[in-house]
C-alpha cells in the first residue's frame, strides 16, 4: 500500500535511536537524552503496528500458498479458516496504522492552561463555572493528570474565574477541542416559578510554553505594575505590594496575579501566563489556517464559537461542532466527558484521512 511505502524507513530510524539509548554516555547529555527518548516514543506505536501489519500480509500469503499446494485437506482446511480470520482482521489494522500516520499536532503532548471564566447570565453562569471546574477536576483524576489551581476567583455564588496548571500525558491532544463558549440551560435554584434560564461561560485551553524557545520576551514591550492585593486572600496578603499586573503592549494581553503572598511567586505565575497566552496566539492561528484548509476539521482557534450546550431538563449535552448529542449529562457533569472528546477526535481523523486519500 502506498501509504505505508516509507515505514521501512521508519523501523530503521527507531532501531537506531533505540542502540542510541544503549551508548551509557548519552545520559551525560540530558537534551539529547530527552529529544531521543521522545523521537524513539512517538515511532514506537507505528513500529508496532506496521509489524503487525507485516505479520498479516506475510500469514495471509502463507495461507494462500497452503490452500494452493497443500495435498492433506485438512490442512487446506485449517488455512482456509486462517486466511477468512486475517483476511477480516486486516482493514482494521490499515485503518490503524494509518491513523497512527496521520500528521501530529506538535502540541500534543503539551501541558495546559486551563482558564474557565463565567460570561451571560450573572450568578447562575458563575455557579456553572464551579460546576464545570469540578467536572474537568474529575476527569483529570480519572486520567491521571495533576491539577493545581494557579488564580482563582469567588463571586457570590460559585466562581467569577478559575486558571489551573493541567499536567500529565497529551494533556493538550484531549483538552484542545474544549476551548470555546459552553452553553448551560437549567431551572436555577432562586427561580421561584420554575423558568429555565440560559447562561454562559468560555472555556480557554493553551498549550503550554515551554520555558525556552516558544516565546522570546522584550521586556521594553512589557509594563510591569506592583500594587496591594485586595480580596480573599487573607489580611497578611495586603500589608505589602505582593500583587503584580502585566500588560503586554503591542497584543494589549493584561495579567493581574495576587494569588501569593511573595512578590516574586506572583511576577513568576503572570509571565509563566503570559508566554503562554503569546503562544496559544500562534497555536490559535495556525488551526484556524488548518481549518480553513480542510472544510469541516474542527479548529481550537474561535474562542468566541459556541461549542456546547448542557440542557439539565432534558439530560442532554450537545456537541453542536459535530452536531453530536448524548444524553448522559449527570455522569459527563461528574467527569465522564471521553464519549464527547473521542467524537471530536474521531471526526478530525476522517478528515485528515480523507485529504490523505485523496
Amino acid at each position: 500500500m502506498p501509504v505505508f511505502d516509507k515505514l521501512d524507513a521508519v523501523v530503521r530510524r527507531f532501531e537506531i535511536l533505540t542502540e542510541r539509548l544503549a551508548d551509557p554516555s548519552l545520559y551525560d547529555r540530558a537534551q539529547e537524552l530527552r529529544e531521543t527518548n521522545a523521537e524513539r516514543a512517538n515511532l514506537e506505536p507505528i513500529v508496532i503496528k506496521y509489524k503487525e501489519y507485516k505479520k498479516m500480509v506475510a500469514d495471509i500469503e502463507g495461507n494462500k500458498d497452503i490452500i494452493h499446494n497443500e495435498k492433506d485437506e485438512e490442512m487446506r482446511e485449517m488455512a482456509k479458516e486462517e486466511l477468512a480470520e486475517l483476511e477480516k482482521g486486516l482493514p482494521t489494522v490499515e485503518h490503524e496504522l494509518k491513523l497512527l500516520l496521520l500528521p501530529k499536532d506538535p502540541n500534543d503532548d503539551r501541558n495546559v492552561i486551563l482558564e474557565i471564566r463565567a460570561g451571560a447570565g450573572g450568578d447562575e453562569a458563575s455557579i456553572f463555572v464551579a460546576d464545570v471546574w469540578r467536572m474537568y477536576k474529575n476527569y483529570f483524576n480519572g486520567k491521571g493528570w495533576r491539577s493545581e489551581v494557579v488564580s482563582i476567583s469567588e463571586g457570590d455564588r460559585g466562581l467569577k474565574e478559575i486558571i489551573v496548571n493541567v499536567s500529565g500525558e497529551k494533556v493538550y491532544s484531549k483538552m484542545k477541542y474544549e476551548s470555546g463558549v459552553h452553553r448551560v440551560q437549567r431551572v436555577p435554584d432562586t427561580e421561584a416559578q420554575g423558568r429555565i434560564h440560559t447562561s454562559t461561560i468560555t472555556v480557554a485551553v493553551m498549550p503550554e510554553a515551554d520555558e525556552v524557545g516558544d516565546i522570546v520576551l522584550d521586556m521594553n514591550e512589557i509594563r510591569v505594575d506592583v500594587y496591594r492585593s485586595s480580596g480573599s486572600g487573607g489580611q497578611s496578603v495586603n500589608t505589602t505590594d505582593s500583587a503584580v499586573r502585566l500588560t503586554h503592549i503591542p497584543t494589549g494581553i493584561v495579567i493581574a496575579m495576587q494569588d501569593e503572598r511573595s512578590q516574586l511567586k506572583n511576577k513568576e505565575k503572570a509571565f509563566k501566563i503570559l508566554k503562554t497566552k503569546l503562544y496559544d496566539l500562534k497555536v490559535q492561528e495556525a488551526a484556524n489556517k488548518e481549518a480553513s484548509m480542510r472544510k469541516g476539521l474542527v479548529g481550537t482557534g474561535d474562542r468566541s464559537e459556541r461549542i456546547r450546550t448542557y440542557n439539565y431538563p432534558q439530560g442532554r449535552i450537545s456537541d453542536h461542532r459535530i452536531n453530536y448529542t448524548i444524553y448522559n449529562l449527570p455522569a459527563f457533569m461528574n467527569g465522564d466527558v471521553d464519549e464527547v472528546i473521542d467524537a471530536l477526535i474521531a471526526h478530525n481523523q476522517a478528515i485528515l484521512l480523507q485529504g490523505t486519500e485523496e
